[in-house]
């Protein structure tokens, strides 16, 4: 068990997370936090992951929600967003002095009192009440007539909701300059730039050959847009390898895009040695999400692999473009669009890039690096 430094170690800290269902980058966050307050609490709406995926969690006492009682709640979580603002307000924190919120949907609204501290570390205002609430509604494809108007309904109570909440909070700590940007947009409050951690230590640099594929790896969700991705290499003339790791609910639809295209594999889940492996060897890694952050270009960096990014949100500030000439991580395309991708393979392979180059750039977002500055930070916000 870690020991917290001794500055924090008189504090009763509980830290609030929105859900444990999947173990993703939120969670990559909630470990670096939970590693520089290991007496914290842990509070969360639902929590459904196998013990062994989080071995880090077990130390703390994790608190959660009357959803968590709910039939099958982790297939439909997500189905439950109109009863979490009521659910998330319901955790008893009186007894602590310090509580740190998690937030990319509904933690920063839980209550707090006076003489204590919230701070919210901001994955992002919540997407689908905001910028992304006419995708969402898209891609729902709702059948039931009047479900649409019902939906619009409820995200514009969530959407007040959010922004009242935000005025709760005590400091804001965004993810990237993109997000802190969203949050000046949306909630009217400053916030100090903390990005999440990366654990380079788990990746190795690969100098030697690489292999002729390219990779690209994330949950199959529509905002992903893996389908960009398979739509770009199937239409590839020269029949370059792409490799997709990952599962999720566009699976079966990415599985039908890719018939016909031998050169495209879709691999399903992977993690740990095998996932790192395939980051080593490949000859880049390929990313057409607008991000508020991500951290799979930065672990695939880690590997030595550049990276073919979507040049907005969060990728603007992990991968260095060709203007950096030999320092150069990656290459952008400026547009979601199968001949902008394919632009931008073609400029790839006009450059040769430094595998010591993208280490170098991985390491400036490390654990220790996180680490250190959100000691800074939270003595900050608490003097």
């Amino acid at each position: 068990m870690q020991v917290a430094p001794t500055r924090f170690r008189h504090l009763r800290v509980a830290i609030v997370h929105d859900w444990l269902v999947v173990n993703g980058g939120a969670e990559k966050v909630l470990k670096g936090l939970a590693e520089v307050f290991p007496q914290a609490e842990i509070f969360t709406l639902v929590h459904t992951l196998e013990r062994a995926s989080i071995p880090w969690l077990t130390q703390h006492r994790i608190h959660t929600s009357g959803l968590q009682r709910l039939p099958f709640i982790s297939r439909f979580y997500r189905h439950c967003l109109p009863l979490m603002p009521y659910a998330i307000e319901q955790f008893d924190l009186r007894g602590f002095d310090l509580v740190i919120s998690s937030s990319h949907a509904v933690a920063k609204g839980v209550i707090t009192h006076p003489g204590q501290t919230h701070i919210c570390y901001c994955h992002t205002p919540m997407r689908y009440a905001w910028d992304m609430k006419e995708a969402y509604l898209e891609n729902s494809h709702f059948r039931l007539p009047g479900m649409t108007a019902y939906v619009r309904k409820t995200l514009k109570r969530l959407r007040q909701w959010d922004y009242f909440t935000a005025t709760q909070v005590d400091f804001f700590l965004a993810n990237s300059h993109n997000v802190a940007q969203r949050i000046a947009k949306y909630y009217r409050r400053d916030a100090d730039v903390l990005y999440p951690p990366v654990d380079t230590d788990s990746f190795t640099l690969h100098i030697g050959q690489r292999e002729p594929y390219y990779l690209a790896a994330s949950r199959l969700v529509p905002y992903k847009r893996m389908d960009l991705i398979i739509q770009a290499f199937a239409q590839d003339p020269l029949k370059r390898q792409l490799k997709v790791v990952g599962d999720g609910p566009e699976f079966q639809r990415l599985k039908r895009l890719a018939e016909g295209s031998p050169h495209i594999e879709l691999i399903g889940y992977l993690q740990g040695e095998k996932l790192h492996q395939l980051m080593q060897r490949a000859q880049a890694f390929v990313f057409a999400a607008d991000e508020d952050f991500g951290i799979v270009p930065l672990e695939a960096q880690a590997c030595g692999t550049p990276v073919i990014a979507y040049g907005h949100g969060g990728a603007l500030e992990t991968v260095k473009g060709l203007e950096h000439h030999q320092q150069a991580t990656g290459v952008y395309f400026t547009e979601q669009t199968v001949a902008s991708l394919s632009a931008a393979i073609e400029a790839f392979e006009a450059h040769e890039f430094s595998p010591q180059a993208c280490r170098l750039q991985a390491e400036a977002f490390s654990n220790a690096v996180f680490t250190q500055r959100l000691e800074t930070l939270v003595s900050e916000k608490l003097n």
